[in-house]
């Protein structure tokens, strides 16, 4: 669908003054951005599944649906969604895969994915291959949904949510074999600190194999790497229920 794709443009890590701002980016192989449907926001009108594609920007696969009216849009497909299945989006809608409801008419254990943080915005949580979150709980007009991560979070009942795992699972078992396949994805090598010289990164330097050399590890612009960065606390942070497990 030509009408659906749009030139993805290379800006290699770069800010609008030119300067590299974000490292390990560059030299992307040419890509069109698939329109993809989060919003899911046609509701009540019955689609049909009329292709299944390779998207290059995500690991999970999409499909093509094309609507009684006559509209064409993509979504994200989950698993045992095929050819020819008819998907819908809506408050009344049947409970399968493929359908968009509010997380309110969902019952408790109900595996989703695309989930809205905020009515209206489109999916947010749960968007890559295999991933998927449960409604585990519901209070106040509140649904307690376990993540990917092992995160249990509040969410607005409100909040649309596509029923099923997104498919494409065995992804994270590929294997991408050289080097040359990572650059085309976009992503150029990062160097140790260490390996570097002194004026490329506060690591750098030394005879032989040598250690940082300081008390506390440093990025290459020589903020503190670990304990108290700058990171700054999450809006959101009342409306998580269990931290998510550390590896």
């Amino acid at each position: 669908m030509k009408q659906l794709k749009t030139i993805k443009k290379k800006r290699s890590g770069r800010d609008v003054t030119g300067q590299v701002s974000v490292r390990h980016q560059g030299k992307q192989h040419k890509r069109f951005i698939r329109n993809v449907d989060f919003k899911r926001d046609k509701k009540d009108v019955l689609g049909k599944v009329i292709s299944i594609e390779y998207d290059p920007n995500r690991t999970a696969d999409v499909a093509l649906i094309q609507y009684a009216d006559g509209e064409k849009r993509y979504i994200l497909r989950p698993e045992g969604l095929n050819l020819n299945d008819i998907i819908a989006a809506g408050i009344n809608v049947e409970i399968k895969t493929g359908n968009a409801l509010p997380l309110e008419v969902l019952p408790i254990g109900t595996v989703v994915h695309n989930v809205e943080l905020h009515a209206g915005r489109g999916g947010q949580m749960a968007r890559s291959a295999g991933s998927s979150a449960v409604v585990a709980a519901k209070e106040a007009g509140l649904v307690h949904l376990k993540l990917p991560s092992g995160e249990i979070r509040k969410v607005m009942q409100k909040c649309l949510a596509t029923v099923g795992q997104l498919g494409n699972i065995e992804w994270k078992n590929e294997f991408f074999a050289k080097a040359g396949r990572k650059i085309n994805m976009g992503i150029r090598p990062t160097v140790r600190g260490v390996a570097q010289n002194p004026r490329s990164h506060p690591h750098g330097g030394g005879e032989g194999r040598s250690g940082i050399g300081m008390t506390t590890p440093k990025t290459f612009a020589g903020r503190p790497a670990v304990g108290k960065t700058r990171r700054p606390k999450k809006y959101s942070n009342k409306y998580i229920v269990q931290r998510r497990k550390n590896k």
